[in-house]
């Protein structure tokens, strides 16, 4: 490995992150009021103190002493408010996690096809389509704390109401309407996340998945508790749509606006080498790619778990434990997005695309055998979820300039999770007419090819650099 080992890699992000934050935070107690010395970047603090463009949302390099302690305190702070963001995200994942592992229950009582439970599981992605792009444009008027906020609600309720569903249609409505709440939490999150890191937004872009990690490991462990215990699915989905209402109040009281609303204008120059126009070749190409990440990780996330009950006859227990396992790769997210910080786009996706077209093949022909596939789900969480999406998600924000970081972030969601939107039914609708392995030749191996293929086309002298490739 280059300058850290794999082991040592997301703690060393993390005091990175920790280190820089402590040094912006001068500059963000004077937006809010607090009383520290005037600053501007490029100018001297006094003799011997020198603000510089390191890449952080109005960071400094060295501060007066006094100046330092009394920002130490509010690092902290900030570290602290960013978890709580982050563990409200978790709550999302374990509503993914736990309706497809539900799917099987829901299906036998209500007599839905194959194809129509495929729907249900992935159908929220048609709401974070919906919502994506308008999501930006709130975004750039009213706060990110109550955009995400109002998501949160959104989203918890149609949760709850899942359970008290009398048909297909809506409880189709119910599982969309999660979708949007989820996409104005997750692009006010990933706006706060790629405003206040601005050097490293892929790795801060991977803590957010990192949460998502794990809520992917909590969820199913939690779901079949709940399942076990009071005998309905109906259980686990009133008790995480109750979780999201806890997780607003802890929000509300414990995050400030001096974090979640750090503007693109303290940014500078940092996004230069960005795009000025929504509308330009590294956007084209990543909203492909991205639709093409929707097909194959909502095409695994929808209907892997059915696959494994239904064609491998794996228990429940069986089956929540190998999306367990897919929630740990997922946990390297934060090493994921170094990767995307450090290394040219079109290796980092060249090379990951490759492998998941690999995984494709093997998911549905290596085997039944509980090691085989809690392997491979492991390494799709690392790879898929873990690199290609952390990415995406990252290089959409690196491909413009800082102004436009937010509504660049609400064209990744809406393009990956348009097509995610459809990928539970078209592999559920693949696996009836030529059966699962055909099923993931087609939606996984293929596309993922084609995704390989695009990354060529990028062009990354056009996107801002990161930490550790900036000259």
């Amino acid at each position: 490995m280059i300058g850290t080992s794999r082991a040592q890699l997301p703690r060393a992000q993390l005091q990175a992150f920790a280190q820089d934050s402590e040094r912006q935070a001068a500059f963000e107690r004077k937006s809010s009021g607090t009383t520290v010395p005037d600053v501007e970047p490029h100018h001297a603090i006094s003799k011997g103190s020198i603000m510089r463009d390191t890449g952080f949302a109005g960071e400094v390099d060295s501060l007066p002493g006094s100046t330092v302690a009394k920002a130490s305190s509010q690092h902290t702070m900030a570290l602290v408010m960013f978890g709580i963001l982050l563990a409200s995200y978790a709550v999302n994942a374990m509503d993914r996690q736990i309706f497809p592992l539900l799917a099987a229950d829901v299906r036998k009582e209500y007599g839905f096809a194959l194809s129509h439970t495929g729907l249900l599981s992935t159908v929220f992605t048609l709401g974070m389509a919906v919502a994506g792009v308008p999501t930006g444009y709130l975004l750039a008027r009213f706060s990110r704390k109550a955009v995400g906020q109002i998501g949160i609600a959104i989203f918890s309720v149609g949760t709850a109401l899942t359970a008290f569903s009398y048909g297909f249609a809506d409880m189709l409505a119910y599982r969309a309407v999660t979708g949007i709440g989820e996409a104005m939490q997750l692009t006010a999150l990933l706006a706060i996340a790629t405003s206040y890191f601005t050097r490293y937004r892929a790795a801060a872009v991977g803590s957010v998945n990192f949460c998502f990690g794990i809520g992917a490991i909590i969820g199913p462990m939690l779901g079949g508790v709940l399942l076990a215990q009071y005998g309905t699915w109906r259980a686990p989905m009133i008790a995480f749509g109750l979780l999201g209402f806890v997780a607003m109040a802890f929000i509300a009281f414990g995050v400030k606006p001096w974090l979640t609303e750090t503007r693109a204008q303290m940014q500078g120059g940092i996004n230069s080498q960005g795009s000025p126009k929504l509308l330009n070749r590294n956007t084209v190409l990543l909203t492909l790619m991205s639709m093409i990440g929707g097909l194959i990780i909502y095409g695994y996330l929808g209907m892997y778990p059915t696959y494994l009950r239904e064609q491998l006859g794996y228990t429940p227990g069986a089956t929540s434990s190998v999306m367990g396992i897919f929630g740990l790769g997922v946990l390297a997210s934060i090493a994921g997005g170094w990767l995307g910080d450090r290394f040219s786009p079109r290796l980092v996706f060249g090379l990951t695309f490759l492998v998941a077209a690999l995984l494709g093949y093997l998911l549905f022909h290596a085997g039944s055998a509980f090691a085989i596939q809690a392997g491979l789900s492991f390494t799709w969480g690392l790879v898929v979820s873990g690199t290609i999406y952390v990415n995406l998600a990252g290089y959409h924000v690196k491909a413009v300039v800082g102004t436009l970081g937010s509504r660049a972030s609400g064209i990744f969601v809406t393009s990956i999770y348009s097509a995610g939107a459809i990928a539970g039914y078209l592999i559920g609708a693949l696996a009836g007419l030529v059966g699962w392995a055909q099923a993931g030749l087609i939606q996984i191996t293929a596309m993922s090819l084609l995704g390989a293929a695009l990354a060529l086309a990028l062009d990354p002298s056009r996107m801002a650099r990161g930490a550790d490739n900036e000259k």
